[in-house]
């Protein structure tokens, strides 16, 4: 498993019961997690201070319980010189996916490489929420598109891209569906060295459009390819989806890259526990990579 261990404002302190109980920076937050089905003994003390509980709703959907929680905050992921906004939202969401770390750690590597090489990296960011993944690329001296079709992540992820000292980094932000905006790019010519894939399990789009991830990914990753340069550097895949394991997720870049050469390599991800030891199993993520050296077929 890969795990997001470098963390020092965030940390997970516990699990049980199906839920998490989590540290970001002063505040204590409880929050569902279906991964967490055993039912261990509750011995973290901060059990007993969270600062807000989301509650799910039998009907669908739930509800953040405050305790005693500012509307926002900011946590610093000192490794990689970030800074985020966290706050409250929806479907039991806080704007940052903290085991993305592990990834961000990964591909910033790649761009710093390549940038010693004398490239310049372009990196395409889809699906791109609050932009965890945009800052970190655009960090380490990729530019950057970040791609998103809510309006209001984007907005957030402008936000986190100031609180970085990025506002001057080259990142172009776009609301708009991406598979839309991938087939405008292809029609434009306009290629990328590096791509970043964050796809949701199911979606709507606002004239309707279906988006379900085991039906749609196949094809996508297929368009994805004719946006990559001559001499690409690295895919990223992204799921939150159950069912679809790791290996899946490397099958399918095999089928759609392959041609590239490269190798491509795929796992769980995760968050290390702090009260077992263990590591909470978050997600997966498949990677297809080349170095500098590597060229098409």
């Amino acid at each position: 498993m890969l795990t997001a261990d470098r963390w020092t404002d965030y940390s997970l302190l516990d699990t049980s019961d199906g839920m998490r109980l989590e540290r970001w920076a002063d505040y204590i937050l409880e929050r569902p997690d279906p991964q967490v089905i055993w039912k261990n003994r509750r011995t973290h003390p901060d059990w007993n201070h969270a600062n807000a509980r989301y509650n799910r709703s039998p009907s669908g959907g739930g509800n953040w319980e405050i305790r005693s929680l500012p509307e926002s905050w900011t946590v610093s992921y000192e490794s990689l010189d970030l800074r985020f906004y966290i706050h409250p939202m929806g479907f039991k969401h806080t704007g940052l996916f903290p085991e993305q770390a592990v990834n961000w750690e990964w591909f910033s590597e790649k761009i710093r490489n390549a940038r010693k090489a004398g490239k310049e990296p372009r990196v395409l960011n889809l699906f791109a929420y609050t932009g965890g993944a945009t800052v970190a690329a655009a960090r380490a001296g990729a530019s950057v598109v970040h791609v998103d079709a809510a309006k209001g992540m984007v907005a957030t992820a402008k936000m986190n891209a100031h609180l970085c000292g990025l506002d001057d980094a080259p990142i172009r932000y776009i609301v708009e569906d991406c598979r839309k905006f991938v087939e405008r790019e292809i029609r434009r010519g306009n290629r990328y060295d590096a791509v970043i894939l964050d796809p949701p399990s199911y979606g709507r789009g606002a004239r309707g459009e279906v988006w379900k991830l085991e039906d749609s990914i196949g094809d996508f990753l297929d368009l994805v390819t004719r946006v990559l340069s001559d001499e690409p550097l690295f895919v990223l895949l992204n799921s939150y989806t159950a069912g679809l394991s790791p290996s899946t997720m490397a099958y399918l870049l095999h089928l759609s890259l392959d041609c590239l050469g490269g190798s491509v390599s795929a796992d769980e991800i995760g968050l290390p526990v702090v009260q077992t030891g263990n590591v909470l199993p978050c997600g997966s993520s498949a990677r297809w990579e080349t170095d500098l050296r590597t060229e098409r077929r």
